[in-house]
């Protein structure tokens, strides 16, 4: 074999490797990689009651209810164009009120997210770039960017 040919199987092996190298941390990374979706995104496509997602939007007013244990409470988030209950067990974060942007974190299961995580935005100005885009496609953008 020529050493032209020697280097070009090289180069192709070495190619090889690299490709199954990035499929094997892609798929690592599978399981630990959590999509960001809006509530319209949210009731457009199915996902399995095991995903874990992330959903964000404005806490609706009055759709805020607290159980009689005290630590669950359920409410309604939307991105003006559409709305999802969402129920959580746990501590809510400080700056959690109604029309307040959050997002969580959990599973969807039969039309109700069920939230292993919630988070508040930290000022009145910052969105989850999604949300904004959502809420600005629906016509109800206030915000001044």
């Amino acid at each position: 074999m020529k050493r032209k040919h020697q280097r070009m199987t090289l180069l192709g092996l070495g190619g090889l490797a690299i490709a199954a190298a990035a499929v094997l941390v892609l798929t690592a990374f599978e399981d630990n990689i959590v999509f960001f979706h809006s509530p319209s995104e949210l009731s457009e496509r199915n996902f399995a009651p095991t995903q874990r997602l992330r959903i964000g939007g404005l806490v609706e007013a009055g759709s805020v209810a607290k159980a009689a244990d005290g630590a669950s409470v359920s409410f309604t988030v939307t991105d003006t164009a559409r709305s999802v209950p969402v129920t959580f067990k746990g501590i809510l974060p400080d700056l959690f009120r109604e029309g307040q942007g959050i997002v969580a974190e959990g599973h969807l299961r039969e039309g109700v997210f069920v939230a292993t995580e919630i988070l508040a935005k930290h000022d009145e100005t910052y969105m989850p770039p999604e949300v904004a885009e959502a809420i600005k496609n629906s016509g109800q953008w206030k915000g001044g960017q």
